[in-house]
């Protein structure tokens, strides 16, 4: 039975693990653990989905719970998915989000179709500064 939480203390080598047992960890600095710290203590809304003690999901956005949420992460790791974790890890972090607030995501190459059956809208006015 998967359990979820938002009180989890993940530590980033078991985020790194996770990302890299799923397609996220192909655009994620997986190779930095001082990067994945940084991105698990300064994300204001982490949810996360277990098996037992393994951590099989997560979800990390920065929002101010009012207006919006960025879902900056949405893993589930590969021998997971396709059980509707992604979904309810969606679901968690829309319960803990004001009733306004809208949930804004940059969606990976691969995911790209998942996202429409779940209520999200296709928006092409994205930009983006990389590094």
């Amino acid at each position: 039975m998967i359990t979820y939480t938002a009180h989890a203390n993940i530590s980033p080598e078991q985020a790194i693990d996770l990302y890299t047992r799923s397609t996220l960890g192909e655009r994620r600095p997986i190779n930095s653990i001082e990067t994945f710290t940084a991105m698990l203590a300064n994300a204001n809304l982490i949810i996360s989905a277990w098996d037992g003690e393994k951590l099989v999901g997560i979800s990390r956005s920065l929002t101010d719970f009012a207006y919006v949420a960025y879902l900056a992460d949405l893993a589930v790791d590969e021998q997971y998915q396709r059980q509707g974790i992604g979904k309810q890890l969606i679901e968690e972090t829309k319960k803990r989000l004001g009733s306004s607030c809208m949930i804004v995501l940059l969606a990976a190459p691969k995911a790209n179709a998942y996202y429409e059956h779940l209520g999200f809208e296709h928006n092409p006015r994205a930009w983006m500064i990389k590094k």
